[in-house]
């Protein structure tokens, strides 16, 4: 029941694992609570944030987090932020002559970031800024950069950023830290040329001032941490990030050995330079259902498209060499050059091809996902987790996800679980189907946002259970029975978290009208004609899995690297790295983590591939 701190260092590594990242990030300060007469919530804070003060004196609540992207991916963000900014000072300056400053225009700002701007000034807001029904939570005088800054958007405004959010600083709702945001100048964010394209560029990035300034920021936070559990590293894997990240796991291994090292590899779905950019943004429904279609034909450059397979690959293989636990995140179909449709879920309406839609649906699934090694009490330190999970060498695993958990509200955990009894109610989060024959080696399950609801029955005396799930007496052990019956003898952990995941803006509102405010399942819909339902929250269900699912899911990912010669193919890819024979190596390694997961027990016959894949 300790309440101990055991503090955690986040690194967001690439645009995309950014995007995700500030959707994750915002979650948290939405569920942050300044009311000093308020119990202490269920998630410890602390875990993930820190306190500072600024050079004024003024008390800070920034992430614990490193933050690396390329040239020309901030936009209207100042990379050393603007909350220890203590004004210019010009006292050191010795000429005497007159001096003129040249500074460039900033790009405009969308309706969200000009309001957090007027709160950050101090300004209230007018009531014109606000629909009748929506005010904000307290007053715009209370919220000051001097005291928090997660104070500056406790408003409950919607926001429509779909065609206005170019790069994750655009919803980023929190302050930061002057050390979080590290720029890569030696490769642009847009445009064709200097582009961070391939593993060799990332790896070989890992040196030098960006070397130094990596451990700079490293020591600074982990200096200040008390109980420091782990690292939690969210990296692209698509792009050339795929290498730096290998490179920065590695150096988290070497130099803090004995602590948790958690990779979430981003994937996702498209990517903007896949058909024309003029589909990509469009307003157009029908033009956009075009820009899909047209996805689905050419999805991206064949150059391009071997790239990111080839970045996946050895990504995937070097990061979970060097961390404890290594999971892809992604809603594409899976990690081929041909996925599947990207995955759907019942009650949402995101669009796959938008990078605020699809980083928001990893976000919340990440929320509850980390919130076993967050949890102010029974928590589950991260190396457990992976202790759990990683057993003989099998690093990799797959997420899965309900977002939301489908509950009728006023109902029971039993009434919700006993609707699903043929299938379970998560879906793919990392491009991995599901084996539904019962077989896994390990599985961690987390159901979040349970507020308000039942976790048993409440059955009159002398009447017959409906289901076994309504005949038992604790949450706990109607969510282990029910995945039980669909994994009879796999090793299973779980954790039932009651706070929900909180929808304050800009996050999408991508959910069907069927949910009630809460996130929870209603009786009917708002009628025709009616103002939509705003979400403020959303239960969550999740599983960590390691299991023979993984098999040909990581033999089918060999196989397509393994079909072509690189050497003809994509002989530019090898020009900064890796060598031949590293390649080779990597392509090996692959394949033996493919069989880690083999299970021949039940001696089910084999495919001619998967024979091939032995020799």
């Amino acid at each position: 029941m300790s309440s101990l701190c055991r503090e955690v260092i986040t690194l967001q590594l690439g645009h995309y694992s950014n995007f995700a990242g500030t959707h994750w990030w915002n979650l948290q300060d939405a569920s942050l609570s300044y009311d000093p007469e308020s119990p202490p919530g269920e998630i410890q804070s602390d875990v993930v944030f820190r306190e500072g003060q600024t050079p004024g004196g003024h008390v800070t609540y920034t992430p614990r987090l490193i933050a690396m992207d390329l040239k020309g991916s901030l936009r209207t963000l100042r990379q050393e932020g603007s909350l220890y900014d203590a004004g210019k000072d010009t006292s050191a300056l010795t000429w005497d002559g007159s001096i003129t400053m040249h500074e460039e225009s900033p790009p405009a700002k969308n309706s969200f970031l000009e309001d957090l701007d007027k709160l950050d000034k101090g300004e209230i807001l007018a009531e014109a800024d606000f629909p009748s029904s929506s005010q904000p939570q307290c007053s715009a005088r209370s919220l000051s950069v001097d005291t928090v800054n997660s104070h500056l958007a406790r408003v409950q405004k919607s926001y429509r950023l779909e065609c206005s959010v170019k790069v994750w600083s655009d919803f980023l709702r929190i302050h930061l830290h002057p050390r979080t945001i590290s720029v890569i100048h030696q490769y642009n964010h847009d445009g064709e040329a200097h582009r961070l394209e391939a593993f060799g560029q990332g790896e070989s990035l890992l040196q030098g001032s960006v070397l130094e300034e990596l451990e700079d920021r490293l020591h600074f936070f982990v200096e200040e941490c008390d109980y420091l559990q782990g690292f939690q590293v969210l990296c692209d894997l698509a792009d050339g990030f795929a290498g730096l990240g290998s490179k920065v796991t590695e150096l988290l291994h070497d130099s803090y050995g004995g602590r948790g090292i958690l990779t979430w590899g981003l994937l996702p779905v498209s990517h903007p330079d896949s058909v024309s950019v003029s589909f990509f943004k469009s307003k157009c429904f029908v033009t956009r259902l075009l820009y899909l279609y047209l996805l689905s034909l050419f999805e991206q450059t064949p150059v391009k498209d071997l790239y990111r397979l080839l970045n996946c690959t050895l990504g995937m293989v070097h990061m979970a060499s060097h961390s404890s636990l290594f999971c892809p995140l992604t809603l594409r179909g899976g990690l081929g050059r041909r996925p599947s449709s990207p995955t759907t879920f019942t009650h949402l309406s995101y669009d796959p091809s938008l990078w605020y839609h699809s980083s928001s649906v990893l976000a919340l699934a990440l929320d509850t996902l980390t919130a076993p090694y967050r949890l102010r009490n029974n928590s589950v330190p991260m190396w457990q987790l992976a202790d759990d999970l990683a057993v003989s060498g099998r690093k990799v695993v797959a997420a899965y996800g309900a977002v939301p958990f489908p509950m009728m509200h006023g109902s029971s955990l039993p009434d919700a679980l006993s609707t699903y009894t043929d299938v379970l109610p998560w879906r793919p989060l990392s491009g991995c189907a599901e084996a539904g024959d019962g077989r896994c080696y390990g599985q961690w399950a987390t159901l979040k946002g349970f507020e308000g609801q039942k976790l048993i029955s409440s059955l009159a005396a002398g009447t017959k259970p409906p289901t076994p799930l309504h005949s038992l007496h604790s949450g706990e052990d109607v969510l282990a029975s029910y995945i039980r019956s669909f994994y009879p003898s796999a090793p299973l952990a779980l954790q039932l978290v009651s706070t929900p995941s909180e929808l304050a803006p800009p996050f999408p509102q991508i959910f069907s009208q069927s949910l009630g405010a809460q996130g929870f399942l209603e009786g009917q819909p708002p009628p025709p004609g009616s103002t939509p339902r705003v979400i403020s929250s959303v239960p969550v269900m999740t599983s960590l899995q390691s299991g023979p699912a993984l098999d040909p899911w990581l033999s089918e990912l060999h196989r397509g690297v393994s079909a072509f010669d690189i050497r003809r193919v994509a002989p530019s890819f090898l020009s900064q790295g890796p060598e031949v024979s590293d390649y080779q190596e990597a392509l090996e390694q692959l394949r033996l983590l493919a069989r880690c997961y083999r299970d021949d027990s039940r001696g089910v016959m084999r495919s001619s591939s998967e024979e091939e894949d032995d020799d």
